[in-house]
């Protein structure tokens, strides 16, 4: 049971990744690699939360203050603070970066190479930021881990039922966002169709730099997190990115309903098929975890170049009953 848990937990912060990816995709065709960067800067605010502030996300979120001076950080979880801090880090790099460049006419290559050269700059930025906090706090914080700060709750994990809380608010958020409120309308207007929604009257433009916010947002929400499934340096999102991508386009890179799938597809089946071989094999196969997510990408994209929600499962349904 710990293992499937576990499974479940990375495989929710996976999908709230590729959501963001896939957003941002699908509004400024721009294939962000510096998601994984994201998420890990939503770590460090959470880290630095902690360590100077005492905001710890499981236990504000599930455990009662101890008194009213407490009530203040009782409200004030490092979830949400991660949370806004990361939206705005992905509009300031779409606004100081991608923008201008898509005014420019760049191709979707040289768009590519900006959010790698993003990322670089993130790594530089983060490591950077560790030495510094490390050397103010006293305490290690090049590299981290929140597991002896979780909290059981009887049989299971504290990091487990928030996992599922965050993703299950966060998931029904964005619906209301989507299908319940005019912007909602423009944005999805504006993914589906940008140039019928200009002519619509629909600012395109604002709806890019929110999709930049909700992405950013998202990561940095699964980055504080993270440090409860892993262990957290400065260059772990070099190393997710390949999950996230995989989540996205398994699931189909042109939906967000794509995103929700294969982010549990490749989260449950890279922690948990690894695990299973690492029974046989030794525990030294762990470390080549991703590739499970590369297995299945490629498989996928063989039989589904679409993904999995670009697939007719109808049409199929309908001729293996036929038959």
């Amino acid at each position: 049971m710990p293992v499937l848990e576990g499974a479940i937990i990375y495989a929710n912060l996976i999908v709230l990744l590729s959501l963001g990816l896939t957003m941002t995709y699908i509004t400024t065709a721009v294939p962000n690699f510096a998601q994984g960067s994201f998420a890990v800067f939503g770590s460090y605010v959470s880290l630095t939360l902690l360590r100077l502030h005492g905001l710890n996300p499981i236990y504000y979120l599930i455990g009662e203050p101890s008194g009213k001076e407490d009530f203040f950080k009782y409200i004030m979880t490092s979830i949400p603070i991660s949370f806004v801090l990361g939206g705005v880090l992905g509009v300031l790099i779409y606004v100081l970066v991608l923008k201008p460049l898509i005014a420019k006419g760049a191709e979707v290559v040289m768009l590519m190479i900006a959010t790698l050269a993003v990322d670089l700059i993130l790594l530089g930025c983060l490591g950077a930021y560790a030495g510094y906090l490390g050397s103010i706090t006293k305490k290690g914080a090049v590299k981290f881990i929140f597991t002896p700060y979780d909290i059981n709750i009887g049989p299971t994990q504290g990091i487990f039922i928030v996992s599922i809380l965050v993703i299950l608010i966060l998931l029904f958020s964005l619906f209301l966002l989507l299908y319940k409120t005019k912007f909602g309308v423009a944005m999805r207007a504006s993914m589906e169709n940008p140039s019928l929604a200009v002519i619509m009257g629909v600012n395109v433009e604002y709806t890019r730099i929110f999709s930049w916010f909700l992405s950013g947002g998202l990561a940095a929400v699964a980055g504080c997190l993270l440090p409860f499934r892993q262990e957290i340096v400065p260059a772990t999102g070099s190393i997710i990115i390949v999950s996230i991508f995989a989540a996205s386009i398994v699931g189909g890179l042109g939906t967000i309903y794509g995103a929700l799938f294969g982010g549990y597809i490749i989260g449950i089946s890279e922690s948990y098929i690894t695990y299973q071989l690492s029974t046989v094999f030794g525990p030294g196969i762990l470390v080549y975890g991703k590739v499970i997510s590369l297995v299945i990408l490629v498989i996928t994209l063989i039989l589904a170049p679409k993904g999995l929600t670009g697939v007719r499962w109808r049409k199929i349904w309908r001729r293996s009953t036929s038959s």
